[in-house]
């Protein structure tokens, strides 16, 4: 695992997506996957392939046969202080910015009253407020393209319930605390709903499976429940 700070922050979050381009675009022999979070980058690789790329070098090029006596954990380390050098000079990609449709209240958001109680405004406010900014995407997880989501204005804050439901239904927009976020999958779940969005996060039969990813932005906006319905006949 590569840690790229110690603080929740863009700054760091854009060094973990530097990071993260760079490995989708150069990834090293025996490498399998990377998985970016918060504040790190965590790299999966199989060591016996790693110890049989550097064999594989040290064939072509003697001068890289010095590293044979390293173990695989060594030559991966030694490679990404490397990469990390290079990708602190490159400039971060302009983030995708993708709209989410939400249907807030009634059936599809059960708790924006109890929000709006909460926070002494009226569910319209919930509504403004939560729809005034784009939110961030640190990293996917908890269920298959769960976002997690920074941005958030404090005043629209609420506690998760205390008693979790057993069931919640894909689309869900929920709030817990200071965060918001998209439920993908129909999954149990303690955060407060507000609304519910048509469109689908996760797509097992599609190629990556998930709508979102790291890096993206998310800005929502509201539907009415006959638009709702619209949508999810597309």
């Amino acid at each position: 695992m590569v840690s790229l700070g110690t603080q929740v922050d863009e700054g760091t979050h854009q060094r973990v997506m530097m990071l993260s381009h760079y490995l989708e675009q150069h990834s090293f022999y025996g490498m399998i996957e990377y998985i970016p979070a918060y504040t790190s980058v965590t790299i999966v690789y199989e060591p016996l392939q790693v110890y049989m790329g550097m064999l594989q070098r040290a064939e072509a090029d003697p001068e890289a046969g010095s590293e044979l006596d390293l173990s695989p954990y060594e030559i991966v380390s030694k490679w990404l202080e490397s990469v990390l050098q290079q990708v602190q000079h490159t400039a971060a990609a302009e983030p995708a910015l993708v709209e989410i449709p939400v249907c807030y209240g009634g059936e599809f958001g059960p708790d924006l009253e109890f929000v709006a109680a909460q926070n002494g405004m009226s569910t319209t406010e919930v509504i403004q407020i939560h729809c005034s900014r784009d939110y961030l995407v640190y990293m996917l997880g908890f269920a298959p393209g769960f976002p997690y989501l920074g941005g958030m204005d404090k005043r629209i804050s609420a506690p998760r319930k205390q008693t979790p439901r057993l069931v919640i239904p894909s689309g869900t927009v929920g709030i817990a605390g200071e965060q918001t976020g998209i439920y993908p999958i129909s999954t149990p779940g303690g955060w407060q709903l507000i609304g519910r969005t048509p469109i689908s996060l996760f797509l097992p039969d599609k190629n990556p499976p998930t709508l979102l990813k790291a890096g993206n932005r998310i800005r929502f906006y509201p539907i009415s429940p006959i638009e709702y319905d619209q949508w999810s006949r597309i």
